[in-house]
């Protein structure tokens, strides 16, 4: 009996391998392949015979009487389309360090046949040279999902370039939050938490953070922060502090860019045809930056004191051009 049940997973894999709708092999082909891997000896009935049991174990495989060729695995855990997507997603993601993007591009396409594997690694891609290079990125992510789940604060260093590029800590002594979710935003991972001294969420880098230690101090989540995405769809570049509703008078040109930002649940009063107004909500640290940054195509209305702030930097940077 195990023998047999050995004999059908080595069909199986000889097919995950070396088959596809573009590799169709013959039942000869699938005998080699047994000879040459596994020192398998089987029969063309026995193939036949484990081909019919895994696809009634559910396994999609095409036989010769469907395609008239043989034998090849239709069901893979991700499409062809969804492979590349992954694949080149995980490449250019800039939080994945190094490293760990070569380990998840692997995973994912041992899932697909060499041929599928030969072809995406054929592709010339351009090395991102902002990949984070911190090892312990995913210890952290199990870290804090860790702490979130027993409702216990963590300790952890915090890091930050010198004039050398090498990483260092920002400050000797370690910093203790209470870990509330994590959120994928501006092509970065964020921790939402809260200091243990202070009332106010805070957002820390999760590239940034080393040496997490999970303690014995308790905490309860607030009820502010279950729907990660809807707090953090208003904080602008992840910027803290508390939010406030703010009128902006914008070029259509950067509709686009408005919508990207704050949703289309926003609304668009027309001014005329170059300029709409809308109210948005942000922290003001997160729109003083972002209106700089479209300091040519937005018009911070109100409230009067950020417009004020934003005045002052204006100001500021004329001076320094002078």
């Amino acid at each position: 009996m195990e023998e047999k049940k050995g004999s059908l997973l080595c069909v199986l894999e000889i097919l995950r391998e070396y088959s596809d709708e573009n590799n169709i092999l013959t039942c000869e082909q699938i005998i080699q392949y047994l000879r040459l891997k596994y020192h398998l000896e089987l029969d063309r009935r026995t193939i036949y015979r484990n081909i019919e049991m895994l696809n009634g174990y559910g396994y999609d495989i095409s036989i010769h009487r469907e395609n008239g060729k043989g034998y090849y695995l239709v069901d893979r855990l991700f499409e062809k389309s969804e492979v590349f997507l992954l694949c080149n997603a995980i490449y250019s993601s800039n939080f994945i360090p190094t490293n760990n993007t070569k380990e998840l591009i692997e995973k994912i396409l041992s899932t697909q046949s060499k041929y599928l594997r030969k072809e995406f690694n054929n592709n010339r891609y351009i090395d991102n040279h902002l990949k984070i290079e911190n090892k312990q990125f995913f210890l952290n992510i199990e870290m804090i999902n860790e702490a979130i789940k027993s409702k216990k604060s963590i300790k952890f260093h915090y890091m930050k370039y010198d004039k050398n590029k090498e990483m260092v800590k920002r400050r000797n002594e370690l910093y203790e939050v209470y870990p509330y979710c994590m959120v994928y935003m501006n092509e970065k991972t964020y921790m939402v938490c809260k200091n243990v001294n202070y009332d106010n969420f805070s957002h820390y880098r999760l590239d940034r953070i080393k040496d997490i230690k999970i303690t014995e101090k308790k905490f309860q989540l607030p009820k502010s922060i279950e729907e990660p995405y809807e707090y953090a769809k208003n904080k602008i570049y992840m910027y803290g502090g508390n939010e406030v509703k703010i009128t902006l008078k914008c070029d259509y040109k950067i509709l686009d860019d408005i919508l990207d930002f704050f949703g289309k649940s926003i609304s668009i009063r027309n001014i005329d045809e170059n300029y709409f107004e809308t109210d948005v909500e942000s922290s003001e640290q997160g729109m003083i930056y972002f209106a700089l940054q479209y300091l040519n195509f937005i018009e911070v209305v109100s409230p009067f004191e950020l417009r004020n702030k934003i005045k002052e930097y204006i100001y500021s940077g004329l001076e320094k051009y002078k």
